[in-house]
């Protein structure tokens, strides 16, 4: 059974940054591993992904500012985050898939979520 434990997250100033990681409980070279963010009252919202080649594609509001990267002899992904703003408040998960691209955006294994709370 996969597992994959967030951490990092917290709370910072608007313009600030912050970090988030993912530990996943095995050593797999997933084909895809990828950030979402869910708002009290929103959808959730993919943020941004890797594959295994390392190519990375992020959604257009973080761009610039969101760094997605990963240790694949750690099995951890990081998501850095700079220039944080009010709007990027949100559970932060991390995903990992096995079996599907990246463009599909289906994953089969999630974390339980890091809170990431950014003030004006």
């Amino acid at each position: 059974q996969v597992q994959l434990v967030e951490s990092g997250g917290g709370s910072v100033q608007a313009g600030g940054s912050l970090s988030v990681s993912c530990a996943a409980s095995t050593g797999y070279t997933f084909i895809c591993m990828g950030w979402f963010r869910q708002s009290p009252g929103k959808e959730r919202e993919w943020v941004a992904d890797i594959d295994s080649e390392g190519s990375t594609s992020y959604t257009d509001s973080v761009k610039g500012r969101f760094t997605i990267s990963k240790d694949n002899a750690k099995s951890t992904l990081y998501l850095q985050m700079n220039s944080l703003k009010p709007e990027d408040t949100a559970m932060y998960y991390c995903a990992a898939e096995q079996g599907s691209y990246c463009y599909t955006r289906d994953f089969t294994y999630w974390g339980q979520g890091t809170q990431v709370t950014v003030s004006s």
